[in-house]
């Protein structure tokens, strides 16, 4: 018989499924709110970040410059009091010319000067330290020079401008020489700033120093000097070519544009900075790209997604866990009630009571195993939380190179180029089986399907790879040496999971390379069975308290990493039946060894 509390206790295992289904609704609408969130911090934090590295690196970069400027400032104002200077203005001799010819080219040779040039009143030079060479400016008359008739009026002027006779852009520091009131001549020196260009190049950010009309006259990337920032008027240009500042130079505006505060060049985006130089109506710009710190911004946003979604998943489990865990007392206690029931029935039934109650007994047992296979099954699925950082991890680089093939699709969609479209998309389409291969680990996982081994060839599998990360290597300037002792080798593996181990440490080779202007990394693969494959780099290599601790996951020498990929791609080489070693590299820096069965 069922009674009134019978009904009441029937309803409670759904009433804990609508509470497990409520919760999981609210932990998912958390997640979209937290990854909306998330993408608004990175994108707010990387801009932040990038604007203070944009500002100091230009108030260090118009340091340099302004050392250099300083520097040179000195010499024009020493040499007006040099005796030999004025001797050779003043008698204007063959001898006391050639005599300061030497003497200029031993002093251009110490201080670095590109040129330095003694000029008479009428502008013709009369000795030059590059009076050696087929552009010598001796006998060359720069009376029309700006920067002639600037230190001829006021003493002293300042001008950067191309040379007409070498066609080499440089900043030229004029003095007049006057001896009681009588002017002499003009002594010239002319700054380079090639080598200080080379250095703002190294360090990542674009820097540029514009004059007085906007135009680029010194910049880390050679393209865009003499290129102007705003447009210049008929008249302005007239200006300019008249007085030779710049030549034949077209002043083709430079192709920039802003967007949100961002300044974007090509395909680059940028972050501004300006400083004012002490050259009269110069400024020092500098554009620090915004990709590295939205790339680090991002990555870490993901990791707190990550974590947040490992504990949304285990709340979830718990959850489940209690609610199976009512479900098993409410099985039970109505068996009970049932075979209580039974029980007081009339004696002449026991044993048919007997045997129903036997065989409740054995259907609450089998409910009972069948929830505890779902608990264990619950429970290896609340562990696939714990890997998705090595799937996301490995599965960046594919999602990374699609983008790319696609943002260059657009671009020959533009042009018409159908065949390079279609090129593209072939290409997207095998990135995407690669990323549904690497995903389907995760469902092999939860499942216990072994994923099936066989032959790979090596040579297809390094392909594969170098498609991934092949433009990083390019983009560093990083030479790759790839020798296979056997061009056809083949090794037992899985081709997605082989390659996933060749991008995790080519990763790494990278990141160590950075900055480094001679990095270069090395593939070597020899032997027969097994067969070894050498990857080895010229960085500074592992540090020796790492080593011991290099294989496991969360290991990591970087500030930024995660420390996944060695961790994943040991664990992979065993699968294989292989292993991954570290060794000592022939270029001096890391190497690893990667021992696959033929």
């Amino acid at each position: 018989m069922v009674t009134a509390n019978d009904s009441v206790e029937v309803q409670g295992p759904g009433a804990g499924r609508r509470r497990l289904l409520l919760a999981t609704i609210a932990g998912a609408l958390l997640l979209i709110v937290a990854a909306l969130a998330l993408a608004q911090w990175a994108a707010s934090h990387a801009r932040s970040a990038t604007d203070i590295e944009a500002r100091q690196n230009a108030r260090a970069h118009l340091s340099l410059l302004e050392s250099e400027l300083q520097k040179f400032r000195l010499l024009p104002r020493v040499l007006t009091e040099f005796p030999d200077v004025r001797a050779a203005l003043a008698d204007r001799s063959v001898a006391a010319s050639a005599r300061l010819n030497r003497e200029l080219e031993q002093l251009a040779a110490r201080t670095d000067a590109a040129v330095i040039y003694v000029m008479g009143p009428d502008g013709t030079t009369i000795a030059a330290s590059n009076w050696r060479m087929p552009t010598s400016f001796v006998g060359q008359n720069y009376r029309f020079r700006p920067y002639y008739q600037g230190a001829m009026a006021r003493g002293e002027a300042e001008l950067f401008a191309l040379g007409t006779v070498s066609g080499r852009p440089g900043l030229y520091l004029a003095r007049k020489v006057a001896v009681d009131g009588r002017t002499l001549g003009v002594i010239v020196v002319k700054v380079e700033f090639d080598r200080l260009e080379g250095k703002w190049a190294d360090s990542g950010a674009a820097t540029l120093v514009t004059d007085d009309a906007g135009i680029v006259i010194m910049a880390s990337e050679r393209a865009w000097q003499f290129r102007s920032l705003a447009p210049l008027s008929a008249a302005r240009r007239d200006e300019l070519r008249r007085s030779l500042r710049y030549g034949a130079r077209p002043l083709a505006m430079l192709p920039a544009r802003r967007t949100d505060g961002d300044l974007v060049i090509g395909e680059t985006i940028y972050r501004p900075a300006s400083e004012h130089v002490s050259l009269p109506g110069t400024t020092l710009h500098l554009f620090q790209p915004l990709g590295p710190k939205r790339d680090s911004a991002n990555a870490t946003a993901r990791v707190i997604f990550l974590v947040l979604l490992i504990l949304v998943g285990t709340a979830i489990v718990t959850l489940l866990r209690i609610v199976e865990r009512q479900t098993i007392r409410h099985a039970a206690h109505l068996a009970l009630e049932r075979e209580v029931a039974a029980r007081t029935q009339d004696l002449s039934d026991a044993n048919a009571e007997l045997k129903q109650a036997a065989e409740r007994q054995v259907d609450t047992d089998r409910r009972y195993r069948a929830a505890r296979e779902e608990l264990a099954q619950a429970s290896r699925l609340g562990s696939i939380g714990q890997i998705t950082a090595g799937v996301a991890h490995e599965i960046n680089q594919p999602v990374a190179a699609i983008r790319t093939f696609a943002e260059n699709s657009l671009r020959y969609l533009e042009r018409g180029d159908a065949n390079k479209v279609r090129g593209n998309l072939d290409i997207i389409v095998d990135l995407t089986a690669r990323v549904g291969a690497i995903t389907n680990e995760l469902r092999n996982f939860a499942r216990r399907r072994p994923k099936p081994l066989g032959p790979v060839a090596l040579q297809s599998a390094i392909d594969g790879t170098l498609l991934l990360i092949g433009d990083r290597l390019r983009a560093q300037g990083i030479a790759l040496d790839i020798a296979l002792d056997r061009p056809d080798a083949t090794v037992h593996a899985e081709r997605v999971r082989l390659e996933q181990v060749f991008v995790n440490l080519l990763q790494n080779a990278i990141e160590a390379l950075r900055g480094k202007t001679d990095a270069r990394i090395s593939i070597h693969a020899h032997g027969d069975d097994p067969q070894f494959i050498d990857i080895c780099d010229n960085g500074p290599g592992v540090p020796a308290d790492l080593v011991p601790q290099l294989f496991t996951p969360f290991a990591t020498g970087r500030p930024d990493g995660l420390g996944l990929g060695l961790a994943i791609a040991s664990n992979i080489m065993a699968d294989f039946g292989g292993r991954l070693t570290l060794i000592p590299s022939p270029l001096g820096g890391a190497g690893f060894r990667l021992e696959l069965r033929a």
